[in-house]
């Protein structure tokens, strides 16, 4: 794949990853403005490899805390990180079991323009209604397992492309109460799973297939979603301390009607 095409891919994955704007709705955009075929499911996940270690190196010291809490808990001690690390475990098998038992309706059925058009909007002014409806009073500490697997339940309908994982589980963070940058935060340790697992899988596909050209574009565009990706994060929650989701919900309705308008001939 040119040089120029990996650049563009990693730039829209890193950008979009953890803003609630769907980066596989972007990534199929995308691919269909690029003309790719071939690869892009590889090329797809290589530079969500690139935002896991972005989300990793940024929350590093949540990550220390978790490991810490684990431990203690092994122990038979409460401990924060280790209450942390269970709500994730929890929140993740949802979408776990979706993507095992689903993944041939997803990968062949819903991977459309059309659909991404719909689920962009439609999902937007779910953001929108979540954001003006909830309260601001819970923050992360306050996570508790009911909540969490509210938060993971809805992470599920990100398997639909144009949903957005980032978006439809701060929706359901905000929905419940989540002030805005710790929904933000719990949805980025989400991914952290989420991610490392559909990375594996392709790791060893790509392991099996033996070939080096596919491994190197891989690596490069998984370097540069890594770049952009950290740009992001720590931009986006800046953002949060001061205002909230309503310029995401106006892009999404925007580009969601582009891609409709698109889809049904209207240019």
């Amino acid at each position: 794949m040119p040089l120029f095409e990996i650049f563009v891919l990693a730039a829209v994955q890193g950008i979009t990853e953890f803003l609630p704007v769907s980066s596989s709705g972007h990534l199929r955009i995308t691919s269909d403005i690029l003309g790719l075929s071939e690869n892009t499911l590889v090329m797809d996940v290589a530079v969500h490899v690139g935002t896991l270690f972005a989300v990793m190196l940024y929350f590093w010291r949540d990550l220390v805390m978790m490991l810490a809490g684990l431990g203690a808990t092994a122990r038979g001690r409460k401990h924060e990180g280790g209450r942390l690390a269970g709500f994730l475990v929890v929140a993740t098998i949802p979408v776990v079991l979706a993507g095992f038992f689903g993944q041939a309706l997803i990968e062949n059925t819903l991977r459309t323009v059309e659909i991404v058009g719909w689920t962009t909007i439609g999902f937007g002014v779910l953001l929108f209604l979540a954001d003006r409806s909830g309260m601001r009073i819970l923050r992360l500490e306050h996570m508790n397992l009911p909540n969490a697997v509210i938060i993971g339940v809805a992470q599920v309908l990100a398997l639909i492309p144009g949903t957005s994982r980032s978006g439809i589980t701060i929706t359901a963070a905000r929905f419940l109460g989540y002030d805005r940058t710790d929904a933000a935060r719990f949805s980025m340790l989400l991914s952290i799973p989420a991610i490392a697992g559909a990375g594996l899988l392709i790791g060893l596909q790509l392991l099996e297939s033996e070939n080096a050209l596919l491994t190197r574009d891989a690596l490069i565009a998984a370097a540069l979603s890594f770049v952009t990706a950290l740009a992001a994060i720590a931009l986006f929650l800046r953002w949060l301390r001061f205002a909230g989701f309503g310029p995401f919900v106006i892009y999404r309705i925007a580009i969601g009607g582009v891609l409709l308008a698109w889809t049904y001939g209207a240019f």
